[in-house]
């Protein structure tokens, strides 16, 4: 059980690190009412502004 609630989570923060190297903004979260789907997201995404600002 805990094993498919963490690969949930870490397919959401890679959508959202996705997300992010693609330059989508935060608001394209796809992932609005679940609080921990959107943390995870949402931190891909800065990571990967992070890694873009870097690289650019």
């Amino acid at each position: 059980m805990k094993r498919q609630k963490r690969d949930r989570l870490e397919r959401a923060h890679s959508k959202g690190y996705q997300a992010g190297i693609l330059g989508h903004p935060k608001d394209y979260c796809p992932y609005k009412t679940t609080v921990e789907s959107r943390s995870q997201w949402l931190g891909g995404w800065r990571e990967a502004m992070e890694d873009r600002a870097v690289t650019a």
